[in-house]
């Protein structure tokens, strides 16, 4: 079984911002495979199913992103599913719009939604899918990730969609390091 979490804030200010890109490829993934993300439980909205044969469940924590761990220790500790299974999906501010990174493990770089899981999982091993955002200037960070996108940069962005949908199914078909091997070089133009 496998966890997939999209990071987000809850709430229609909130939507299609760039904090926003997890709960965006969440929705995507939810129409894709069919699943509904419609129950609530474990601090967030959540949904089971089968992605390439394998149950998973949709995860968004409505615990705002500086919390998430809260969320994903408690449905990790219902379902005794392992670190290993729990592929993380969030914004990054380090790489452009149009840029996709995977990572098997590592640091929170700075991302609240980061160092709330590993402190609550009490582990920096687990797969993530890093979505680029953009860069701001350090004055304009809050409202910079409360942003939307440019009408130009949301087109960049469904490409991304798209190549971190197709790395979820990766990491769960072939193994994160085979994941990292086909979408790490993604950008899209």
């Amino acid at each position: 079984m496998f966890l997939i979490v999209g990071l987000g804030n809850p709430g229609k200010e909130y939507e299609h911002t760039r904090h926003n890109v997890g709960f965006d490829i969440i929705d995507l993934l939810s129409k894709k495979y069919n699943i509904d993300v419609n129950r609530k439980k474990f601090k967030g909205m959540y949904g089971d199913g089968k992605v390439n044969g394998e149950r998973v469940l949709l995860l968004k924590p409505t615990t705002y992103m500086n919390l998430s761990g809260e969320s994903v220790k408690e449905i990790v500790e219902f379902y005794k599913i392992p670190n290993e299974n729990v592929i993380v999906i969030y914004d990054d501010i380090s790489l452009e719009v149009g840029r996709l990174r995977i990572r098997e493990k590592g640091s929170a770089g700075g991302h609240n939604g980061i160092k709330s899981i590993i402190s609550y999982l009490g582990s920096e091993v687990f797969p993530r899918i890093k979505v680029g955002v953009g860069q701001p200037s350090k004055e304009e960070l809050v409202s910079f990730v409360l942003g939307k996108f440019s009408k130009e940069d949301r087109e960049r962005l469904e490409k991304v969609f798209k190549a971190a949908i197709d790395a979820v199914g990766a990491i769960i078909e072939e193994g994160t390091i085979e994941a990292m091997n086909k979408y790490n070089g993604f950008k899209s133009e």
